[in-house]
């Protein structure tokens, strides 16, 4: 439920209920409590049935290094912005091509390990079905011989 639709019935509960009484401010007060609870009830019953979700890491080769060379490009944009000046421009220029360039070569790094992992799984499994195959296969010619 989205907070929008969540807001509307509150507020229409709030004016709903100053309509039929003159104290409305003890009302809104009173309203307000309910709503927190009601609230607070409804957060911690999806918390415990559904949980909390975990953030997927979806780029497993991004790690400290690159935090460090992110934050360097965020500054020296924000220097930029603040003093457009001919070295403040090539200064980002710089520290943007060195960044492309640690992450193109740390995101290769990363898929040259990943394709030798893959290689070698798939030349045991090769292996693997090769031996499965010859271990049938000689169990068939000694049936045959009996």
């Amino acid at each position: 439920m989205s907070w929008r639709l969540v807001n509307s019935i509150r507020l229409r509960f709030q004016t709903g209920l100053q309509l039929g009484r003159t104290d409305s401010r003890s009302v809104i007060e009173d309203i307000n409590r309910v709503w927190e609870n009601i609230e607070e009830n409804i957060k911690t019953s999806a918390k415990e049935s559904l949980g909390l979700q975990e953030l997927k890491r979806h780029k497993i080769w991004f790690g400290e290094e690159c935090l460090g060379f992110l934050d360097q490009r965020k500054q020296a944009r924000i220097q930029c912005v603040q003093d457009p000046s001919q070295s403040n421009v090539d200064n980002l220029n710089n520290v943007r091509l060195e960044t492309s360039r640690y992450f193109r070569n740390r995101k290769k790094e990363y898929l040259k390990v990943k394709i030798e992992e893959l290689e070698t799984n798939s030349k045991i499994k090769i292996l693997g079905t090769c031996i499965g195959a010859s271990m049938t296969l000689r169990r068939v010619t000694i049936l045959e011989l009996i």
